[in-house]
């Protein structure tokens, strides 16, 4: 799992497989993006305007195994 922000677009994007495939992009909300892969798995979640959904100081960065923020 991969996630990313990015500040100048107030963009959260969480990854859930790298792995490289065709993705289909679905809007399941006004702020929210999800990209679908191959078996309909959701492979990333997008959120827009993230900062006002999302308390970014609580995530950022983020110190779990297995999760990779750029910095």
């Amino acid at each position: 799992m991969k996630v990313t922000y990015d500040k100048k677009s107030d963009l959260l994007y969480i990854r859930l497989d790298e792995s490289k495939q065709v993705v289909i992009n679905k809007r399941v909300a006004d702020d929210i993006v999800l990209d679908i892969g191959e078996c309909d798995k959701i492979i990333g979640i997008e959120i827009l305007e993230a900062s006002s959904h999302v308390d970014l100081n609580k995530i950022l960065p983020i110190q779990h195994e297995g999760i990779k923020v750029p910095a």
